[in-house]
């Protein structure tokens, strides 16, 4: 028998071998300097991250932006006045059921202290419109949100020792009210505060709060009030304050709000921070509290 042999065989062999090896080869170090520049986008992104959160510390810590470095990592920070000099703003926190949101009508210094001035003016109107619950809420199911509106005062304007409280709560939910002798909102929400809508809204005159006439339209008899939302244990919500009804009068910072910028190699995060006005724990907004229940 004679063998016959076609030439050039064993090269073509050859060089599909050689290709199915620099393909596989190929493959995995393409796989691998994939993974290593996911790992590398992560690492950076984490710096990114805690160098933005460096800055909205030292912000919070000295009150002013900054910029620096940190390691290979940098951020830059800017501090501003939250809401001031505005006729409305929605408070940045929503609330559940049982938490309560501040508005100051006094204002306030770099160091907390309060204060009226030319600088840093007071609100002195008579009224304030209180707007909560998203856009769509139904006004009778269980979960409809309802408020309380406790306003805290000075008889005498700069006289800690007069200081006053004035409550007043209104509920959406009409079944309800016959029970918890809530008042009613009215008869609409408010629109386009900041961009966003509220199902309902209350607009509180002091007067009919039973706050003297010599505590508002003066500097220094309004301090502050706070909103506590009942009844919403399913969804939080939000609020709103409204004063461009009152005169025109507007309101004063209502803390301060942290920007901060962190930067690592192609990584950027950013951070915005809010820090309201130093205030008294709401425990003792209550007569009675128990983190449990009370048996009587």
């Amino acid at each position: 028998m004679v063998k016959v042999y076609e030439k050039g065989q064993a090269l073509v062999l050859v060089l599909l071998s050689l290709a199915v090896v620099l393909t596989l080869v190929l493959f995995i170090l393409s796989r691998s300097v994939t993974d290593i520049a996911v790992t590398s986008r992560e690492e950076e992104a984490v710096r990114a991250f805690s160098a933005a959160e460096a800055g909205v510390e030292n912000a919070l810590v000295v009150g002013v932006g900054s910029a620096s470095d940190i390691g290979n990592a940098s951020y830059t920070s800017a501090v501003s006045d939250f809401a001031v000099g505005l006729p409305s703003f929605v408070y940045p926190l929503s609330l559940t059921s049982g938490e309560s949101g501040t508005v100051w009508f006094i204002g306030h210094d770099t160091d907390s202290n309060t204060l009226c001035d030319a600088t840093h003016p007071c609100y002195r109107g008579g009224s304030i419109k209180v707007c909560w619950g998203k856009e769509g809420t139904s006004a009778i199911v269980g979960t409809t949100p309802a408020i309380e509106f406790t306003l805290f005062y000075e008889t005498t304007p700069g006289s800690a020792a007069t200081a006053r409280i004035a409550r007043g709560a209104y509920d959406p939910n009409a079944g309800r009210r016959s029970a918890n002798a809530f008042a009613a909102p009215d008869g609409a929400g408010c629109t386009d505060i900041e961009g966003e809508n509220f199902a309902f809204s209350k607009n509180i005159s002091f007067a009919s709060l039973g706050i003297p006439a010599g505590s508002y339209n003066v500097d220094k008899g309004l301090q502050f009030a706070k909103v506590r939302m009942f009844y919403n244990t399913d969804a939080n919500h939000k609020i709103a304050f409204d004063v461009s009804g009152a005169g025109g009068t507007m309101l004063p910072s209502q803390g301060l709000k942290v920007n901060s910028s962190g930067v690592a190699g192609e990584s950027n995060r950013r951070l915005e921070v809010f820090q309201g006005w130093p205030e008294a724990p709401s425990i003792f907004e209550s007569v009675v509290f128990s983190g449990n229940g009370v048996t009587k």
